[in-house]
């Protein structure tokens, strides 16, 4: 651990750097997913029979390997980060359309009459009521793909992309161990903090609507 540590220490600019790529490509294929994934999880909610197929599309991008789909977007998009923004914002996409989805068929029935008794439109229950009662589902749903971007963009540099997975890939090819740990241990650190961060907002949330 001491090579690692005086090895950090020595590198530390050029870590750094690479989390930071490492989270602008995660927060832009989540923000992306997001943009996408909660509309579609409204029409999940509101027409069962179209939101079977979506779930079911979502289903089938999540289960391909993430190698292979990346593969696949690298012959279409050719290399670097667009690449990889479109991956992960593929690969973010299930936990957000279904959580999303899932929230608002879990609003209280006896909430969304008494918004239609004051008065309240299809519209305005979705977004002043049914919205507001389902963003801890949804914060859960962010969080997963949060956790599963941020592994996934460790393999970004396979397609001209930048991140943390430049020192993993480095060590791998060179046989240094500290290398790899130079970009794992950051990544892994990511996830940790992400999934901490987001599931203290949603217990807040949580806490709040109860």
């Amino acid at each position: 651990m001491n090579d690692f540590f005086e090895y950090a220490a020595k590198h530390g600019d050029t870590i750094l750097s690479l989390a930071i790529d490492h989270i602008a490509m995660v927060a832009s294929g989540l923000g992306l997913a997001l943009l996408l994934g909660i509309p579609l999880g409204m029409v999940c909610a509101r027409r069962e029979k179209l939101g079977r197929w979506i779930l079911g599309a979502a289903n089938v991008i999540q289960v391909f390997p993430s190698l292979a789909l990346l593969a696949l977007l690298m012959i279409v998009l050719g290399l670097g980060f667009k690449t990889v923004v479109v991956g992960l914002f593929l690969y973010s996409l299930l936990p957000i359309i279904r959580n999303t989805a899932v929230g608002l068929k879990q609003v209280d029935k006896g909430v969304v009459e008494a918004g239609r008794g004051i008065g309240m439109n299809a519209w305005q229950l979705l977004w002043k009521v049914q919205f507001p009662l389902s963003l801890p589902f949804l914060l859960a749903g962010i969080r997963v793909a949060a956790v599963i971007a941020i592994g996934v963009a460790t393999i970004a540099p396979l397609i001209g992309g930048g991140g943390l997975g430049k020192e993993i890939y480095a060590g791998i090819n060179l046989r240094n161990d500290i290398r790899i740990f130079a970009g794992a241990i950051p990544a892994a650190l990511l996830a940790i903090v992400a999934d901490a961060s987001l599931g203290r907002w949603e217990r807040k949330l949580n806490t709040k609507n109860s």
